[in-house]
């Protein structure tokens, strides 16, 4: 469950998982659904709510004793209940500290990693054309104490802040941008989309 600023108002997000993880030729696999449900949403707008899910398929190898890769492909078949279809596909890698260089019961590993998302066309009440594609990247550091992990990571995209608003619909975008008669005709641009730095800490028991 997560909070979310979102233009249809809800409550909250709520994301429920399944899947298996099997391991084929020294491949760790992950294939499993994901549902996102946005509950008591109090401006559903002319889609009904953005209740969505996708689908995913991901594989990540040891290649040595210290770096490991990663890629994946997702696919929703009316993402954000648009209308649309998506698909995302991305590769990264990643390098653990060896242990003899780090105190007893600390683990840190750093991480990369890129992605490319591209969409069908929305439903016609929406104006029919397709959602903007973008690339994204991140990259950052794990620590790991016992069952306590904490991540530093920074986020960033090519989505033009013009794009931005076409693709959040954000409620305080302002004018300014460049106009694009189709998707975007008052030239509205939104900062929901820029570059940013998160924090993130979790437990985990084996």
């Amino acid at each position: 469950m997560a909070t979310v600023k979102l233009p249809t108002q809800p409550a909250a997000e709520l994301t429920f998982a399944g899947g298996v993880r099997p391991k084929i030729a020294n491949v760790d696999f992950d294939l499993g659904v994901t549902y996102f449900a946005y509950p008591s949403e109090r401006l559903p707008g002319e889609t009904n709510g953005i209740n969505y899910w996708e689908a995913a398929i991901r594989g990540d190898r040891r290649i040595t004793e210290d770096i490991h890769i990663a890629a994946g492909y997702a696919y929703s078949p009316d993402v954000s209940n648009t209308g649309a279809w998506s698909q995302y596909a991305a590769a990264g890698i990643g390098c653990d500290v060896p242990g003899r260089l780090l105190p007893q019961h600390l683990a840190v590993s750093f991480t990369a990693a890129a992605g490319y998302s591209w969409f069908g066309n929305q439903a016609a009440q929406l104006g029919g054309f397709p959602l903007p594609a973008y690339l994204n990247w991140q990259a950052g550091v794990t620590f790991t104490h016992k069952a306590f992990n904490l991540d530093l990571r920074y986020y960033d995209t090519n989505l033009s802040k013009e794009n931005c608003f076409v693709f959040t619909g954000d409620p305080n975008a302002r004018s300014g941008g460049h106009v694009n008669p189709v998707t975007n005709p008052d030239g509205l641009v939104s900062n929901w989309c820029g570059a940013t730095f998160v924090a993130k800490a979790w437990f985990a028991f084996n």
